[in-house]
């Protein structure tokens, strides 16, 4: 049987509709309150609906290209002042002249301040007397072959020159023997100097030629040490010749070899002393084995020297280096001799040195 057909059993509609009611009043209470116990409370604000902004993006400019760097416009140059040329008739000046250039007489240029012209013209002045000091003080080679003239000749009579000699090479000393055969018959000559040394072996240098009026003229000239290799003097070709194969070089009037030079220079000083006073310098053209040099000579002293000969008053010659391995050469005549060379001093660039010194006199 239905509930509502049974009398007693069906529940008031008043308690139904109160229980409904405090069952919605539980769950309205529930939701209020579970914001605040789970979780942060929304705002209010961010409830509303939010209004639709819309806004416009516009793309970024184009990338415009570097620009291309400017070139930076040349300095201007200074005006160069060119020398007047000489005069045609003038002669050409030297390889260093101890002068000065004539100041500029160009007109200054527009806007340059008087005191900056004036330091210009200050450092321009220094530069040139430093420059041209430099060049008085600076040895400066001959251009070419140069000689002496010979005017007076008094050349000795055939004879042989004996010296004891010392030495140093590459710091050891040593000693040897050595000897000038000096021989004269007519109009020619022949002049060997040769050194021996235990341990060393010997080398010789000899010089045939003719004699005349100046003095000595070379024909040949030889060094032998291990091989031979020789100059020859061809004044007809006005060259001299080598046997190593180097080029030859220019021949000129009164030109000596390495042996010829000794007795030329004694012969040239015997023929007339007063000519060279101490401070005078003599210029000789001097072949070796393989090339030609000037060689120029200054008188030095007069000197004493002890020697083991005995003691001689002498005079002084030396060569002074021009370049850096140039040989020093000095050499000493006895006037009592008939200026023969009684010492002669070889110093080479490296420090060593052969030392010759006259021990005796004989007959050749």
């Amino acid at each position: 049987m239905p509930a509502a057909a049974v009398p007693g059993l069906a529940p008031p509609w008043r308690a139904l509709a109160l229980l409904a009611a405090v069952v919605l009043g539980i769950h309205a209470l529930v939701l209020k309150s579970s914001p605040a116990l789970f979780g942060p409370e929304l705002d209010r604000a961010s409830q509303r609906a939010q209004p639709l902004v819309t806004r416009n993006i516009a793309p970024p400019p184009p990338v415009q290209p570097a620009a291309a760097p400017q070139p930076v416009p040349p300095r201007p140059r200074p005006k160069t002042v060119k020398p007047k040329p000489p005069p045609a008739h003038a002669a050409p000046e030297p390889l260093a002249t101890n002068s000065v250039a004539e100041p500029s007489t160009d007109a200054p240029v527009s806007g340059e301040a008087p005191a900056a012209q004036a330091a210009g013209n200050d450092g321009a002045q220094e530069a040139a007397a430093l420059a041209a000091a430099s060049a008085a003080s600076a040895p400066v080679p001959p251009a070419g072959p140069v000689q002496t003239p010979v005017t007076a000749m008094a050349l000795p009579d055939s004879v042989k020159l004996e010296y004891r000699m010392t030495g140093s090479a590459k710091g050891l000393p040593y000693h040897a023997n050595a000897e000038l055969n000096w021989r004269r018959v007519g109009s020619l000559y022949d002049a060997a100097m040769r050194v021996s040394a235990l341990f060393l072996g010997s080398r010789s240098m000899g010089s045939t030629g003719v004699v005349g009026p100046d003095g000595l003229a070379p024909i040949r000239f030889s060094d032998k040490s291990r091989t031979e290799v020789a100059a020859h003097f061809d004044p007809d070709k006005g060259q001299v010749s080598f046997s190593a194969n180097t080029p030859a070089v220019p021949w000129i009037k009164g030109a000596q070899d390495r042996v010829s030079v000794f007795i030329q220079l004694g012969g040239m000083l015997a023929g007339n002393p007063a000519a060279f006073p101490v401070g005078t310098t003599v210029s000789m053209y001097t072949v070796g084995p393989r090339d030609a040099d000037t060689w120029t000579f200054r008188v030095e002293a007069e000197e004493t020297l002890a020697l083991p000969f005995g003691e001689l008053a002498t005079v002084k010659l030396a060569r002074q280096p021009r370049r850096e391995f140039d040989q020093k050469v000095e050499i000493w005549y006895a006037p009592s001799l008939g200026y023969l060379p009684v010492r002669n001093k070889i110093t080479q660039s490296n420090g060593d040195f052969v030392d010759q010194q006259l021990s005796s006199l004989g007959k050749e």
